[in-house]
């Protein structure tokens, strides 16, 4: 088989997987599961043999794979099926495949016993070929049917709880807030092909490197950014990413480390050119991605639920990544990408076995349960690794991408030659700085996470039963290129574009000392918290929910459920264990509601919004149905006074011709009288 034909196979087999499980789901149950899993597993095969035969992409001279064949005659500018596979494509399709394949895995241990598996199963199997057709596209039109498709299905999957008004509610929110990002998204696209004549993206990449260039660069950065700002929750449309954890655990997984938010950096890492061509953009891009490191970084400080803390975590990594995009960076950027996909969807599938041995997703709650840590020992160590990979501790994984990352911003900062794309000095210092807090931040809101969930003191963690065997196996799978993936530093530039992604010593000095201080001193003040909380007289609400189920789904969704009633708003709660509320301070209850963004979204567009559909509908029904029934009513009247003339008495209608006629006549002899 050629390359071609094994890289369209790769997108296909799951989305074939997701049609005959959604028309299997009821008639052969038996089939879901192997359908689930051996089409994405399959993929994943195809996927590795697809970046063996690329052999690096272009980044050490293999030119990259480019198919393509005209989807239909359009009259202006053509829509193409094509393919475009280079080093970092082969490489993020890897990823997604085996991010998928773990998350089907895991999920059928973790949903064992949900009667929605089938549907969900289906969905996250689309989910998966949305995003490997994003990845291998070479035409911006395909491109844009997996980026949507993956709205529509994240629309399901977050809402899969669709019991709790929590789900209903998130779901909602991540499909509207995506879609506002999308529709100037949409614009930039139109005006991009319409400037460069084509949407492939070999074309608009000539088109931007050709001496003409775009006509109007700035305004198409800057709405293709909207776009991404929303896919990858990115400031200020990241709102809907922490509410999204309604959803199943092994969706959060996904929608984390693969698919979804990925899907915004990697669009554009493979059209970096066309936001380079725009010092401005980059600017902006810049600013964007240090306030979304920053504030993302405070705001998982102050959360209670463990899945909300690695929420906010996630949009800090992805500012990352935006970040080293804004000083013309890609090879750092898709590390970063590659690496965090790795330990981000080990941080919640471990989270997913935590929740379900406590019985909670409350972090006060697990605070005060003895003995979690050995309930679930194979999360216990995995987690480790993974909020050491988060915290960049060498030799893990995180820390070999995130210095990439500081490294770049460095050389741009300080004007090295670093690349052929020239970003703006000011870009640099932005990220490096908001690099370096961020680091700082991540490493405390790691050590806070890990000391609340794993050291409680208290009463004796509920016993849900064994998690089955899958879960911990996918556990001990992600966990290798979460410990490892970083020592292939060396290979990596031959798949991207050559350039060394080894750690400068100023930033690795620097990053790593900023997360063992943010470390260490949450450390200490956790130490100071559990002192105070011994002598505290007044608990937090319940310990966790009081469940029989073994099913890790069902305990999660009660949980979700109940949260609220036990816990209460826990920006306003006391609660004297929390390291998180010392080292805050005022800005804890702040920052524990996402700095009241979704308030003042609310206050400036929803409410606005409601206001304006309320008047509508008032002049709809007061006004216009008013009139329409009037013209409804009138002909009725005159209807039922003629009927009610109808007596059908023959000396009533000669008497009313008499009068009428005597009337005729009195009325014509006044008007010959009147004018004589």
């Amino acid at each position: 088989m050629t390359t071609t034909t094994l890289a369209v196979l790769v997108p296909l087999l799951p989305f074939l997987g997701a049609v005959a499980g959604l028309l299997l789901g009821r008639t052969a149950p038996g089939f879901v599961r192997p359908l689930a899993v051996l089409p994405t597993l399959a993929a994943l095969a195809l996927a590795a043999t697809v970046a063996v035969r690329q052999g690096g992409g272009s980044g050490n001279g293999t030119a990259a794979l480019d198919a393509h064949t005209e989807l239909t005659p359009t009259g202006s500018v053509p829509i193409e099926l094509a393919l475009h596979i280079d080093g970092f494509a082969a490489l993020v399709a890897l990823l997604v495949g085996l991010v998928a394949t773990c998350v089907q895995l895991y999920s059928t241990g973790y949903l064992r016993d949900d009667p929605r598996y089938p549907s969900y199963a289906a969905l996250v199997s689309l989910f998966t070929s949305a995003m490997l057709l994003v990845v291998y596209s070479g035409d911006l039109m395909v491109l844009l049917v997996g980026w949507e498709v993956m709205g529509i299905c994240s629309y399901f999957l977050v809402g899969h709880y669709w019991e709790t008004p929590e789900a209903r509610a998130a779901s909602l929110k991540a499909f509207l807030v995506t879609k506002l990002g999308d529709v100037p998204f949409l614009i930039g696209l139109f005006a991009l092909a319409t400037d460069a004549g084509s949407f492939r993206i070999t074309t608009i990449l000539g088109k931007v490197t050709s001496e003409g260039g775009l006509d109007h660069p700035t305004l198409i950065a800057l709405l293709l950014l909207a776009g991404v700002a929303g896919k990858s929750a990115q400031f200020p449309l990241h709102t809907w990413l922490p509410d999204a954890m309604a959803g199943p655990t092994p969706v959060s997984a996904l929608i984390h480390a693969a698919t979804m938010v990925a899907a915004g950096v990697y669009f554009v890492a493979r059209l970096l050119p066309v936001f380079a061509a725009s010092r401005a953009a980059l600017i902006v891009l810049a600013v964007m991605a240090a306030v979304t490191m920053a504030g993302s970084a405070l705001a998982a400080l102050a959360q209670d639920d463990i899945k909300r803390v690695l929420a906010y975590s996630t949009i800090g990594q992805l500012g990352y990544m935006t970040g080293a995009l804004a000083v013309g960076d890609r090879d750092a950027a898709v590390f970063h990408l590659l690496s965090h996909g790795a330990f981000k969807a080990l941080l919640f599938l471990a989270a997913g076995a935590i929740i379900h041995a406590a019985g909670t997703n409350s972090l006060a709650a697990m605070s005060r349960m003895g003995n979690l840590r050995a309930r679930v020992p194979d999360a216990f160590w995995t987690m480790t690794v993974a909020l050491l990979a988060l915290a960049a501790i060498p030799p893990f994984s995180g820390f070999f991408s995130k210095e990439a990352v500081l490294g770049a911003a460095e050389h741009t900062a300080t004007g090295q030659e670093h690349g052929a794309l020239a970003a703006p000095a000011a870009s640099g210092w932005i990220v490096l700085i908001a690099g370096l807090v961020t680091a700082l931040l991540t490493a405390a809101y790691a050590t806070r996470l890990w000391l609340l969930a794993f050291n409680g003191r208290g009463t004796e963690a509920p016993d849900h039963g064994r998690q089955p065997a899958v879960m911990n196996i996918v556990l001990w799978v992600l966990a290798i290129p979460s410990l490892t993936f970083g020592l292939i530093t060396g290979v990596l530039p031959d798949w991207f574009d050559g350039r060394s992604l080894t750690p400068t010593l100023t930033t690795s000095v620097l990053g790593t000392g900023f997360a063992l201080v943010g470390g260490l001193v949450t450390y200490a003040a956790w130490r100071h918290t559990t002192a105070m909380a011994v002598r505290a007289t007044v608990p937090i609400g319940a310990v966790a929910v009081d469940s029989e189920s073994g099913d890790g789904g069902l305990v999660e969704a009660e949980a979700i459920a109940t949260h609220t009633p036990a816990y209460g708003d826990i920006a306003s709660a006391h609660d004297p264990a929390d390291p998180g509320r010392l080292l805050l301070g005022p800005l804890h209850r702040h920052a524990a509601v996402g700095f009241h963004l979704d308030a003042v979204y609310a206050t400036l567009f929803v409410r606005p919004v409601q206001a304006g559909a309320s008047l509508v509908r008032f002049l709809d029904r007061a006004v216009v149905d008013t009139y329409v029934r009037a013209a409804a009513e009138t002909p009725k009247a005159l209807g039922w006074a003629v009927r009610r003339a109808q007596t059908g008495n023959v000396q009533t209608y000669l008497s009313a011709l008499l009068a009428g006629t005597v009337v005729l006549v009195v009325a014509v002899v006044l008007v010959a009288t009147a004018g004589a």
